[in-house]
């Protein structure tokens, strides 16, 4: 119960004031737990960041996975993936993705990494089956799926483009529709 309370406390603190301003202190004090509380479940501050990651990721894809599942046509799947990233991105505030995505310190970059890694293998798994399908473009490269949503994560980073953009949300929410409308098939 405490576990789940720090970890939900951590992700509303991070999400408004980014993982860097929030101290473990603050945490606890809003949790209404002690610190010898924390400690006893997580190791630091990063360990409890890794597993709110898991948690939502892991969310995330029951979701993702429940709806790959559905006997609709893959453009309704994508729709709804773009609906789901939509909903999976609408309190994340800039502080939080820029020190998650741009300034992580290097453990918790490979930690991003690796979990982004997990989570593209089975999307572009995902999308190589609906290409051969016929349901996306046969003439684009599933490695450059893998490539772009690598580079996507990227852009969030960038300044210049933060500032086109009302909130992160707007600019998530763009290179997402982007990125799905760019790969579905052309209709003659």
């Amino acid at each position: 119960m405490k576990r789940k309370q720090l970890i939900q406390t951590a992700k509303d603190l991070f999400f408004r004031y980014g993982i860097k301003r929030v101290t473990v202190e603050e945490i606890c004090r809003e949790a209404n737990v002690s610190k010898m509380t924390f400690y006893k479940h997580f190791k630091n501050k990063n360990e409890l960041v890794k597993t709110m990651v898991i948690g939502m990721t892991n969310e995330a894809m029951i979701k993702y996975r429940s709806l790959m599942d559905k006997d609709i046509p893959f453009e309704d799947k994508v729709r709804e993936t773009i609906h789901m990233k939509f909903e999976g991105t609408d309190q994340m505030s800039q502080e939080f993705l820029s020190d998650y995505l741009t300034h992580a310190e290097p453990g918790m970059q490979e930690f991003i990494h690796q979990r982004g890694q997990e989570i593209y293998g089975i999307v572009v798994g995902d999308y190589a089956e609906a290409q051969k399908r016929g349901e996306i473009r046969q003439d684009i490269k599933i490695e450059f799926i893998l490539w772009y949503l690598n580079k996507m994560l990227d852009l969030i980073g960038d300044e210049e483009l933060e500032k086109m953009y009302g909130n992160p949300q707007e600019l998530i929410m763009e290179m997402v529709n982007f990125f799905f409308y760019g790969i579905m098939p052309r209709k003659s």
